[in-house]
Formats: C-alpha cells, structure tokens, sequence
C-alpha cells in the first residue's frame, strides 16, 4: 500500500495518550508529526489535574498530620495560616521537574516532529495548519477534555474556578463551594479544607462519589466531615449572585423543597469533563461524535477507519492512566495494524482522598444491577496492626465473587488504597488465584496484609468446614 501523506502518522494532542502514540511510533521508524494546540506538552494531567492536585493534595496532608502530633505522643502543634503563594511553588516545581519528561526535545530526539499550534481537518487525510496543509496516512485524534460548566443562571457572571485556574491561585479563599461530587470535588474539598478554607460541597446524586458502592464511599464522607467539609447530597443548584461588596458569591441550591443560600469567597465547578472537539472541524473529515465524545470501535478506530482516539476525547475512563492504555492499543492499530481491542474489564479508578478510595471491576451494587450472581468478602482495616501503629484504621478491602469464587471486582478504601489496589491489578493480569494470595508471605507489618487477610477469608468456609473436620478425624483420629 502506498503512502498517501507526507506524514506516516499525525497525532494531535500532547498529553498522555497522545505522547505514548509519538514515543512509540517514532521510536518504531514512523514519520510522525505531534501538533499540540497548548504552550507545552503534558496535557491537563501535568499542568492542570494529576500532578498539582496530587502535590496540593501531599501539601494538605503535611498540615493535616501537623495538627494531629498531639495523637502521636508528640507536642501539640497549631498549624498557622497558609501563604498560597509557597503552595503555588511548590506545585510549580513539582510540574517542572516532570516536565523535562515531557519536553519537545525529547520527542524530537526519538524521531518525532512538533509543532504547537491549532490543526483542524480538510479532509480525512488533510489538516489545516497554520494556513498550510499537511496530509497523514494515518491520524489520531488525542486533543483531551476540560471542565464541563453547566448553564446556571448568574454562574458565568459571577466568576468561577476550574481546574485550570485552581492550582495558580493568589491567595487562599477563606470559603469555596465547589459543585460536584466526584472524586475532584471530593479531593479538592479536603485539600482545601485542611489547608483552612471553609469548604462546601454540593451534590447532585445522593451519594459522594456516585458510581461506587455506597458503604465505600461512607468512609470517605466521613473523613471529609472529619475535615470540616460540609457535603450538601441530593441538592441543585439554582443561581448563582455576586460576588457583593464584601466579595462573596452565593450559590442557591434546593434539597428537599427548600433553599437555601451559601455564601463563599469562590466557586469550584467540578460536574464532569467536556471532550476539546469543537476546532477540529470533524464534519469536514466525516467522523462522527456526540457531544461525549468521539464514537469509536473496540480498536478506537472512529467512523473513518484511519483515523483513532485515545484518552478523553473516547468519552469513557477520563483517567491518565487509561489514555496511556489506550496510546498503547492505538500504536497496535495505526502502526502494527494489529486488531487490538480495548478491554476496561478491570480498569482501575481512585479518589485520593483520605482514606482514599481505589476500585476495579464490578461494584457490589453493579453486580447486583446486572443480575450476576455474587458474594462478598469484606475485611476491615481494623484488624490490621499496621494500620493501628499508623493511627488510620478507617476503612476495608472488598471483595466481589462470581461463581467458582472468581474476582469479579475489588474496592478498597482507607490508607494508600490506590498502592494497595496495585496487588490485586497485577495478580488478576497474571491469572493469580486467590488461593495463591491468601498464601503469599507478606512482611509484617504492612498494610498489604488486609488484602491477603481478605483473599484467605474465601478459603475458609471450605478449610474449616465440618467435613474436613471428620475426615481428619477418621485418618489421623483426632480428638477434638
């Protein structure tokens, strides 16, 4: 088959499934062209979500832990007002530092052209750039999302926060009502609430973090109101005014009929993510999208078969970590021609809140849903010794099982659970029974050994069972 462009591959987006498409093509001997419509590469994880929350998570965390020393048998400590202005720093160093990774050198080291600028398609082969036209073989679409911001009466007037103005703030507000229960809303509010903010957040569903089993997500509420995070449930937001003379901005919600006015200094939207779509001009190339995002196939081919997505313009796992997943089937396809399908069976998600919250798989109430027949083991982090030599013992590690005991789902919530969670991907990935993980040695003592606790919970019903009882008794004519 000859070569229709002058580029093997194009790939419009320089985020993370975007960057693993380039490295990997490149590296492959593909003429590749990566055209970001941003100053730097990275995408919204580096400069705008991953990485500075993570680091202004840590941040909080660090305060937090200062105000407990009294727990610990330590003097007490009484943290003083936070200087923004140093947290901001720091979240620049650390976006800095990992940004050497994600340079343009690199890419171009590797093989790969770069050009930062705004493409839109001509036709599917043909994308105008910077009033020239290129044409590509092949071409992914990787452009990423942004904050969705939902049509409230008087929201855009008064002035809001999203996550890309967030981490670059001046000062600390003194109060945020942020809007959304996910798991950014949930972050968001515990960091700001123990770095001194007074912290509101409004939900729509009955239930922080929606989507995972409600007993889960009980625990990571209860650490928010810990924190002295209010958290509005089954409330909408009516208007927003302001801000007045004093700077406050009030959000009317409504909750059972009643409304009721909160006053902040800043407003959070936090209500789910918009795919960047809208200059790409996809009519012209024929590829179809809704207003989720692009419509693709098992091998993230879109309704023009040379044409790919990958990361949040699929609609579908909005996590960093599932756009690299899927730069990597995407390579198979575009450059391999390999038939690789996506399989999110088991894709991990984690709030990292604290106790944070990982899951994989079903859900307890999923598998309920779907009418599949299942078991559950639960094993709390109370009988963990080095949960209670930490001081954190919220929390458990939950099972889902089908048939025959085989995983169909895991949720943990407590310390470190996104590192915990990594033991359960890994021995699933690798067809590990749980026979196999309730017989691992693990040190002691580590919180990794709920997990092994939990796995040897699905053994003993048929170890300890009466019949094993009267066979040993007949052989080896025990007593007991």
């Amino acid at each position: 088959m000859g070569h229709l462009g002058e580029y093997d591959l194009l790939v419009m987006g320089g985020g993370a499934a975007g960057l693993t498409v380039v490295a990997g093509a490149a590296r492959l001997g593909v003429r590749v062209l990566l055209v970001e419509s941003e100053r730097a590469l990275g995408g919204d994880c580096l400069h705008f979500g991953c990485v500075p929350s993570k680091t202004l998570i840590e941040t909080a965390r660090v305060r937090h832990l200062a105000g407990r020393a009294a727990e610990y048998g330590l003097p007490a400590i009484e943290p003083g007002p936070v200087d923004f202005a140093l947290v901001r720093r720091r979240i620049q160093g650390v976006i800095a530092g990992i940004q050497e990774h994600d340079s343009p050198d690199r890419f171009r080291r590797l093989g790969a052209e770069v050009h930062f600028g705004q493409a839109r398609f001509v036709d599917d082969h043909t994308l105008e750039l910077d009033g020239r036209r290129i044409t590509a073989d092949r071409i992914v679409i990787a452009t990423g999302s942004r904050a969705a911001v939902p049509d409230i009466p008087g929201l855009a007037s008064s002035g809001y926060l999203t996550n890309r103005e967030l981490f670059s703030l001046e000062k600390l507000p003194a109060s945020l009502v942020i809007l959304g229960g996910g798991a950014i809303a949930a972050e968001m509010g515990q960091a700001f609430a123990r770095l001194g903010s007074r912290v509101t957040v409004v939900q729509r569903s009955a239930q922080l973090l929606s989507r995972e089993d409600a007993d889960l997500a009980a625990v990571v509420a209860a650490g928010l109101a810990a924190d002295g995070v209010e958290v509005c449930l089954d409330s909408v937001v009516e208007s927003v005014a302001g801000p007045d003379a004093a700077g406050l901005r009030t959000v009317t919600v409504i909750h059972g009929g009643q409304r009721r006015g909160i006053a902040a200094e800043a407003i959070l939207v936090a209500m789910g993510r918009t795919p960047n779509l809208d200059a790409l001009d996809l009519d012209a190339a024929g590829i179809a999208y809704t207003e989720k995002g692009l419509v693709l196939d098992d091998r993230l081919r879109t309704s023009v078969p040379h044409v790919f997505g990958a990361g949040d313009v699929t609609g579908g796992h909005q996590f960093t970590h599932a756009a690299g997943y899927e730069g990597g089937v995407v390579v198979a396809g575009a450059v391999f021609r390999l038939p690789r399908r996506v399989d999110y069976t088991f894709m991990p998600r984690c709030a990292f809140t604290d106790p944070a919250l990982a899951a994989a798989g079903l859900t307890e109430s999923g598998a309920r849903a779907a009418g599949i027949a299942h078991t559950v083991i639960a094993e709390p982090f109370a009988g963990n010794d080095r949960a209670r030599a930490a001081g954190e013992t919220a929390g458990l590690v939950k099972l889902v099982l089908g048939k025959r005991g085989r995983l169909l789902g895991v949720g943990i919530v407590g310390s470190g659970a996104g590192e915990l969670l990594a033991q359960w991907l890994a021995a699933r990935a690798g067809k590990v029974g749980l026979s196999t993980l309730a017989g691992t040695v693990l040190p002691y003592p580590t919180l990794g050994e709920t997990g092994k606790r939990a796995a040897g919970r699905t053994l003993e019903t048929k170890l300890f069972s009466p019949l094993v009882r009267r066979v040993l008794r007949l052989v080896f004519g025990y007593r007991g």
